[in-house]
């Protein structure tokens, strides 16, 4: 090696090492400086002699030579100063290399980033192929699902939030992710467990993926291990969410066809994204029906979720109820949660005292009824019986895509259908009853038997009218039966309308409605009379709406009972309001805090727009100027102006949302407030007076098995992103096409689609 000291124009010292070929062996030199005088060299003359006659040009030559490449160090080796020559490998991005121990008992571990784990990593008797193999498995690992093996195909996935349209992204077929949600469908679909070891689902599943070999198909034993997993899954997740949250309860009994009674245990409530949320808890077995054996149960189900604070319970008019709200405001007094003593824990399903008032409605009625729904029987009860209606619905020249329906007694629904449709059609039944002989002779032989004749116009008129007034409980009970929107602040809307309604049947020259009328209003009395006898949360849900406030109580209070009665009314609606407010600020210091976000968001987006800036400083305005000797929120709630009441999409959740920060204690008591559901039921059963059953399927199985089942479902479904009003609207879709697959059912039309029945699934069974 030579060392070449050449001067720059800076005066610094640049140093050249240029390898020259020579027999001798080649030597060091130390390095040179500026302030050295004379550097001393074991380098012979000759060489001198060669170095001295290089030119500049030869060294700027040599100074452009590519730099070495630098040395790589394996992650397995002992880093130094020298090249290992050896890659290190990809899996020591998700671990860290760890000596444990000292001296010749020391071991070398890799521990995961992730999830902890620890795996032998000594570099001569180890390799990485545990490691590698841990990666994609791992738990923790965000990035697990990129791991995966196998090659990548595009797919489309639907957009979430109940967004329309599709993502294009790519896919790697996994055998546990197909086993995974093979166990879901059996789930949700409520599939029995040997539907997966059928041929025909087999073939099919082998041809939608052909990379899935038969021996990879789950058999009834591993989906059912499977389906304890995913329960066991989902209820950690729950149990996380409901770590410290007050929930409003409804719970129910159903029976098997063994005769075993199960409870089921539905927590309801609104969490900190103000989503409205419905999970079932428990679906398990009880000794009895006794209230002090559900109550004891249900205090169990809570203390196992974690759950210290109950805001109501919701159920039916058993009496055997009331001992349940008893003895659970007795032992739970003491909960953190608790609010208020639990004074107002108990609250009446809904939807069941409407049966009851319905109930009573057709008592009075039911001669017309019966008459009617015997007509409709005879019809449907044949493929020529049909068809001669059919021909008689020509001749007198009636189009109708409506259809008839027979109606099951105990759901009151499927009775307000039949009448709602078969009124449309009393000029083709009076007709055959005189032109027909099939028909006059079937009602002929009925009453010679102490049957019922066939309906007359006075039938038809009583249906008709009794009908214009079913309508009102039936539109009443689908809101209060809904779950997946709000209905506590909706509840004294169809209330008010149907008690106004009442009071004017009253009034009626027929004396069968007037009658009917009567016997629904004592009904009515009984469970929600002059107001006292209705839970006051509820009134209190529709001051909490911001669209009516104390305003619209005040009105309707004074519509039904008078400027007195409303003022003492209010003004205990008022009161409970204020206890409410004072509980939660003893809980939430509020943070002082003038706009909320979206108000600061709309100012900042429409800050260009000098129109929108002064609208916005003078809705500003006027809400300083209305809370103006307003010591605190409520206060200040009450005092300003209703909003959102001409907004037809308007979503009471949302406004809340959107107000938190402006009412940061009332916005508390909305929460739960708002939460509380008015009915114990879901909307397929809300209609029927029957008891609830477990389908045969289910009733097959032990009972911890069933509980898996009916809880993962709800669970599962919940996490499905859906809008209620898309739902709606695919539900009215598929009835129709049911309506239109059904056999017996006769197809008319008046041309009036916007009158088409509601047919729902209401099957208790």
């Amino acid at each position: 090696m030579l060392v070449i000291s050449l001067q720059t124009h800076c005066g610094r010292g640049l140093f050249l090492v240029m390898e020259i070929s020579t027999n001798e062996p080649s030597v060091q030199t130390p390095a040179a400086t500026e302030d050295d005088a004379a550097i001393p060299t074991q380098v012979e003359d000759s060489a001198a002699t060669q170095a001295s006659a290089t030119t500049q040009a030869e060294a700027a030559a040599a100074a452009e030579l590519p730099p070495l490449p630098p040395c790589q160090v394996s992650m397995t080796a002992p880093v130094s100063g020298t090249c290992s020559g050896r890659k290190k490998s990809v899996v020591w991005d998700h671990f860290e290399k760890v000596k444990i121990g000292e001296g010749d008992t020391s071991k070398t571990k890799a521990i995961c980033n992730y999830c902890q784990k620890s795996y032998n990593a000594d570099s001569k008797s180890c390799g990485t192929s545990n490691l590698l193999a841990h990666v994609p498995i791992c738990p923790k690992n965000p990035n697990r699902d990129d791991l995966v093996k196998g090659q990548k195909t595009l797919a489309f996935e639907p957009k979430k939030d109940g967004e329309e349209g599709f993502h294009l992204v790519s896919t790697t077929f996994s055998v546990e992710a197909s086993r995974k949600a093979l166990a879901e469908m059996i789930i949700i679909d409520e599939l029995p467990f040997r539907y997966v070891e059928g041929y025909g689902f087999k073939k099919y599943v082998t041809t939608l993926q052909p990379k899935l070999r038969l021996k990879d198909i789950s058999s009834r034993q591993t989906v059912a291990r499977d389906v304890i997993g995913i329960y066991n899954s989902e209820r950690e997740k729950l149990r996380k969410s409901l770590k410290g949250c007050r929930v409003c309860l409804t719970t129910d009994t159903w029976t098997s066809i063994q005769n075993l009674n199960y409870m089921c245990l539905t927590c309801h409530f609104v969490d900190d994204a103000w989503k409205l949320h419905k999970r079932i808890l428990n679906f398990c077995l009880v000794e009895d029906h006794k209230g002090e054996t559900i109550g004891r149960k249900i205090e169990m189900s809570l203390r196992e979720w974690g759950i210290d604070g109950i805001f109501t319970l919701t159920v039916d008019n058993a009496s055997s109820n009331l001992t349940t709200i008893r003895f659970l405001q007795r032992v739970t007094k003491d909960w953190n949660g608790t609010v208020l003593g639990n004074e107002y824990m108990h609250m009446r399903c809904c939807a069941h005292i409407l049966n009851l008032i319905v109930g009573e409605g057709l008592k009075e009625i039911d001669a017309s009824v019966a008459k009617v729904r015997e007509a409709v029987r005879y019809v449907k009860s044949s493929p020529n019986r049909s068809q001669t209606f059919k021909s008689f619905m020509e001749r007198l020249g009636m189009e109708s895509k409506s259809l008839l329906s027979l109606d099951v007694p105990t759901r009151w629904n499927s009775t307000y259908i039949m009448l709602e449709t078969a009124e449309k059609f009393e000029k083709v039944f009076l007709r055959m009853d005189f032109e027909d002989d099939g028909y006059s002779s079937y009602f002929r032989t009925k009453e010679d038997s102490g049957g019922l004749g066939s309906p007359c116009m006075t039938d038809f008129q009583n249906c008709r009218a009794f009908v214009t007034f079913l309508r009102l409980f039936y539109n009443a009970t689908k809101k209060f039966s809904g779950s997946l929107y709000v209905t506590s602040n909706a509840f004294y809307d169809e209330i008010f309308i149907i008690q106004e309604s009442i009071s004017n049947l009253v009034k009626s020259q027929n004396s069968l409605l007037k009658n009917t009328a009567i016997n629904m209003q004592t009904k009515f009395e009984k469970y929600w009379g002059e107001g006292e006898k209705i839970n006051p949360l509820l009134y209190v849900a529709v001051v909490l709406d911001p669209r009516k406030k104390l305003r619209f109580l005040k009105f309707s209070f004074s519509e039904i009972y008078g400027n007195v009665v409303a003022e003492m009314m209010v003004d205990k609606v008022k009161e409970l309001l204020y206890k409410l407010y004072n509980f939660y600020s003893s809980i939430h210091s509020p943070n002082v805090q003038e706009q909320s976000g979206s108000e600061r968001t709309e100012l900042e987006s429409d800050a260009s727009d000098p129109y929108v800036m002064v609208h916005s400083r003078y809705e500003r305005f006027l809400q300083v100027e209305q809370s103006v000797g307003c010591s605190n929120e409520l206060e200040k709630y009450l005092a300003e102006n209703c909003d959102g009441r001409k907004d037809v999409n308007f979503e009471i959740l949302e406004w809340w949302r959107d107000n938190c920060n402006r009412y940061q204690v009332l916005s508390k008591v909305a929460k739960d407030v708002l939460a509380v559901p008015v009915s114990t039921v879901a909307s397929e059963s809300a209609f029927s007076t029957g008891g609830l059953i477990v389908d045969p399927f289910r009733s097959s199985l032990s009972p911890l098995m069933v509980q898996n089942l009916v809880c993962s479902q709800n669970w599962l479904q919940a996490m499905v992103p859906i809008s209620h009003r898309q739902s709606r609207d695919d539900v009215e879709a598929l009835e129709e096409e049911l309506l239109h697959l059904d056999q017996g059912c006769v197809v008319l039309s008046t041309g009036d689609e916007k009158n088409r029945p509601f047919l729902g699934p209401f099957d208790v069974s």
